[in-house]
């Protein structure tokens, strides 16, 4: 890819990151912090939210696979075979970091964008931990052990839900199954009352589920097939963020991309949604309890993160909007690893179905420290 197809397709990821960085700040949408609110609160509105932003990606996304303009194969998320006990444990070990740290990558850079200093020392770890876990010392033991146990898709070829379902349903089903899906998802937030009022929290739902489809189509379209295949790829923050240290430290050519770009568009998008709303404040570690407790839950999301390839937003929505069957094993491996951690953070457990210990326990701080808000 020449370096004009390279500086388009960075620029259309810093347009997109910028656009899902600002309506997320301002509505205050974090993936933890809808998990707490589910599993502590009994409170789903920003859960609901996540579920319309996967129900638009799944609609456009899938729209443009039955138009022949995306080839599901074609991304790392549909491979012929199915590592599920790296993404599962990944998963789990990505929760839980999410729950020590109080928010995933995507949040991380959120919260940077609004002057928090301990998310740029997360995404400094993170980073630099999922990068040994993808190109440096901890990749033998990724390849190894994570992506040694693989399910082979011996029927269709695809670790997808209409490659599952298909052979044994002996017709084509993806319209059929995506437009249900969709439906479900999209119709499960515009129901309900009180989300109905928050405009802000539907806002965001909506333009994170359309920046995964326009990821898709900027990766496909925005590359010289020329000078190198299509890899179409949409929002995530693992792998980008590893490869943005990377680029800022030893290679300033590998900035030139989609996930750099969108790193990036969701810091300055945070920061304009921060200024704008005069809530841009400096913020830092309380204690060197609070740091370790960061330190450690950065390790975890990196080191999970690339095991079950991707984090709340690339697992949960983009994988997701392709129907990979890595979506479940990994938003379920999230859910429970969260749900550990705040068994332990909030309730003083070390798991959640054992008694609550006399300890004091540590409160966990969801993203904004606030509720959501219309």
């Amino acid at each position: 890819m020449d370096d004009l197809n390279a500086w388009w397709a960075a620029l259309a990821g810093l347009a997109i990151g910028a656009a899902v960085g600002f309506t997320t700040r301002r509505a205050r949408l974090c993936s933890f912090g809808a998990v707490e609110d589910a599993l502590v609160g009994s409170d789903t509105r920003r859960l609901r939210v996540f579920g319309l932003a996967l129900g638009v990606a799944v609609a456009g996304t899938q729209l443009l696979v039955l138009t022949g303009l995306l080839d599901p194969q074609a991304t790392p998320y549909v491979p012929g075979a199915l590592p599920w006990i790296g993404i599962a444990l990944g998963g789990v070990m990505f929760g839980l970091g999410m729950a020590l740290v109080g928010t995933c990558a995507f949040g991380s850079c959120v919260r940077l964008g609004s002057g928090d200093l301990r998310s740029l020392v997360v995404l400094l770890v993170f980073g630099a931990t999922a990068y040994a876990m993808l190109r440096g010392t901890l990749a033998t033991y990724r390849i190894g052990f994570g992506e040694a146990w693989a399910l082979t898709m011996t029927d269709s070829g695809r670790a997808d839900l209409p490659g599952l379902l298909d052979p044994l349903l002996g017709l084509p089903g993806r319209a059929l199954l995506a437009a249900g899906i969709a439906a479900v998802l999209i119709a499960l937030a515009v129901t309900d009352a009180r989300l109905r009022k928050a405009r802000r929290l539907l806002a965001a739902g909506f333009v994170l589920g359309a920046g995964v489809i326009g990821g898709w189509l900027a990766t496909q379209y925005l590359v010289d097939e020329f000078m190198q295949a299509a890899r179409p790829q949409s929002l995530t923050f693992v792998a980008p963020v590893a490869i943005t240290l990377n680029g800022l430290l030893l290679d300033g050519a590998a900035l030139l991309n989609f996930g750099t770009g969108s790193i990036a568009g969701v810091i300055l998008g945070a920061f304009a949604a921060a200024r704008s709303g005069d809530e841009f404040r400096w913020e830092a570690f309380d204690d060197a309890r609070e740091m370790k407790r960061h330190l450690l839950g950065a390790v975890l999301m990196g080191v999970g993160g690339v095991l079950c390839g991707g984090c709340t937003i690339g697992q949960g929505i983009t994988a997701g909007s392709l129907l990979a069957l890595s979506f479940p094993l990994a938003v379920g491996g999230m859910m429970l690893g969260a749900r550990l951690g705040i068994a332990f953070l909030v309730e003083g457990r070390a798991l959640f179905f054992l008694p609550a210990s006399r300890t004091q326990p540590i409160r966990s701080r969801v993203a904004g420290g606030r509720r959501p808000r219309s």
